[in-house]
């Protein structure tokens, strides 16, 4: 997968959360994604489609990392994921896309995005709409690591 098209994705990820929850990720090394399991115990899942490329990203997070984000953001620390957390999560993947999307625009890529579905629970499994290539990034913290995965046909 092209860099230039990725590297949006994860400098957005990595500002968001620096931005909304004072954490800093450590992106690690991308991986060929070859399963539907989620790495994470909650995701977001978005839809982009456009002239030049059809695909989906999602964000994974380990419990313990999205429960402290909770609780940097809120002020106060949920015992486990809640429809809070859900909501949360779904917001930071759609602020990621977002930011993202503005840089691939100068890039010359242009697409719309879905809204959010977010799932929960112990080996969820993530449904990309495309068949294209899929990868998936780790990022680490302190409080766990999180999950960029990203397909895209075209």
């Amino acid at each position: 997968m092209n860099a230039e098209f990725v590297n949006p994705f994860i400098s957005a990820l990595k500002n968001v959360v620096k931005t909304m929850a004072q954490t800093d990720l450590n992106a690690g090394k991308p991986v060929k994604k070859t399963n539907t399991i989620a790495c994470g115990e909650v995701s977001s899942l978005i839809s982009m489609n456009g002239p030049q490329l059809k695909g989906s990203m999602s964000i994974s997070f380990e419990e313990s990392l999205a429960l402290e984000i909770m609780s940097k953001m809120l002020g106060e620390k949920p015992e486990c994921i809640n429809d809070e957390v859900a909501d949360m999560v779904g917001e930071i993947t759609n602020m990621v896309c977002g930011g993202a999307k503005n840089d691939l625009i100068d890039l010359g890529y242009e697409f719309d995005m879905a809204s959010p579905k977010v799932v929960s629970g112990k080996d969820h499994q993530l449904e990309h709409q495309q068949d294209g290539r899929h990868m998936i990034l780790p990022f680490s913290s302190q409080s766990g690591t999180a999950y960029l995965e990203i397909c895209f046909q075209g």
